[in-house]
């Protein structure tokens, strides 16, 4: 995510949306050594459509390669 993102869908910590063979999606979340699986259709989806914000404020493969090569020379 880039550093200059004033706001991101991201900022409550990580998540793993798991899409099961049917369709069905659960969401695992772990946050300060807790952790939760959620089951409930409607949750579930709305953290899967946050993934998609998040996927779409992120840079891409190559603004990260250019990011990382960037911090590198700072070294």
């Amino acid at each position: 995510m880039p550093m200059n993102r004033e706001d991101n869908a991201g900022v409550d910590g990580p998540f793993t949306v798991i899409t099961r063979k049917g369709g069905d999606q659960l969401v695992y979340m772990e946050v300060q050594g807790r952790s939760s699986m959620v089951t409930d259709r409607e949750e579930a989806r709305l953290n899967a459509a946050r993934y998609g914000i998040i996927r779409s404020q992120a840079l891409t493969p190559r603004e990260s390669l250019e990011f990382v090569e960037k911090l590198l020379g700072e070294l």
